[in-house]
């Protein structure tokens, strides 16, 4: 049997290419750490391979669609906000339709995203665009709350899921 799709037919977004970047380390500590922007965080969020790109939140695969969540505009540069003194990042996420029921899933697959790739230091919110989701609240709440977080780790088949948002596709 074949599950109903919740949004059947997604607008997809034509991705810009964009130059690869070159970081230059810290000049007054050679030691010190390279400061996290905003940039860096999008281009974390991603695993869709093409080529020769690295893997990036912003290519995390969307649950239903063959799609990444920069194609469907679920995540954005303008939408992460990045302190790095403070170590934090908050990333706000907008799921294509408002009854979205994927919406847990794709914030867990940022967050576990996230969670691989910056340093331990840094603290991550993940949000949900103020009015874009029917249960916005309890949405935000369960992807903040580190035991709920911890709870969903611990199911083998949520963790598949998550795994086969955050796989390589090579085209």
């Amino acid at each position: 049997m074949v599950s109903q799709l919740i949004n059947a037919n997604p607008v997809v977004y034509e991705i810009k290419d964009r130059p690869a970047r070159v970081r230059q380390p810290a000049e007054e500590d050679e030691y010190g750490a390279d400061p996290i922007d905003q940039q860096e965080i999008f281009d974390i969020l991603s695993t869709v391979v093409v080529v020769r790109r690295l893997n990036h939140i912003r290519d995390i695969k969307d649950p239903e669609h063959p799609y990444t969540l920069e194609e469907l505009k679920v995540v954005s540069e303008d939408a992460i906000d990045v302190d790095d003194k403070q170590s934090h990042v908050r990333v706000t996420f907008t799921p294509t339709v408002e009854h979205c029921s994927m919406a847990t899933l794709i914030g867990l697959s940022i967050r576990v995203k996230l969670m691989r790739s910056l340093p331990s230091r840094f603290k991550v919110d993940i949000r949900v665009a103020p009015g874009t989701h029917a249960t916005e609240d309890a949405v935000n709440k369960q992807l903040n709350d580190k035991e709920r977080v911890a709870a969903a780790l611990e199911n083998p088949n949520l963790v598949d899921m998550v795994e086969g948002c955050l796989s390589k596709t090579y085209l």
